[in-house]
């Protein structure tokens, strides 16, 4: 909204009008539930075989807790610290996602596709951002 008289732009306030229902409503349980897949079929399934029990493996069991850890901890969501225990919980993982990504993008770049390779990292970047202000402000959406 622009202020005609002064140039500048007015503040704008953003009030949240989708009521949630279910962790399915959850965009942050959405985004990283399909990125999920993603790396399980473009990432996971391209690793060397040396890496089977480290790398594979690590991404393997992260990109596939976030939403788990998410459900969970929606199913908690009214106890402060089980909520938020399992959203952090969720948060390292996908940091842990960034830093692993981020490996597999500079030690095997013969393997995989390294813009789907990049974009999954911005996309676990935003995951991050989404799950830290989730735990932040979660009393103000429940």
């Amino acid at each position: 909204m622009l202020d005609a008289g002064s140039g500048s732009f007015a503040k704008v306030t953003f009030i949240m009008t989708k009521q949630i229902k279910s962790f399915r409503d959850l965009d942050v349980y959405q985004r990283s539930y399909r990125v999920m897949l993603i790396v399980m079929g473009e990432i996971v399934k391209k690793l060397p075989a040396e890496e089977k029990y480290n790398l594979t493996d690590q991404c393997r069991r992260a990109c596939q807790a976030i939403p788990r850890l998410i459900v969970e901890g929606y199913g908690k969501r009214h106890q402060d610290r089980g909520f938020h225990k399992y959203i952090y919980d969720a948060l390292a993982e996908s940091n842990e996602m960034i830093v692993s990504l981020e490996q597999v993008r500079d030690l095997y770049p013969q393997y995989v596709d390294m813009v789907i390779c990049k974009r999954l990292i911005v996309t676990y970047e935003v995951i991050s951002k989404q799950l830290y202000n989730l735990g932040k402000t979660w009393k103000t959406f429940s």
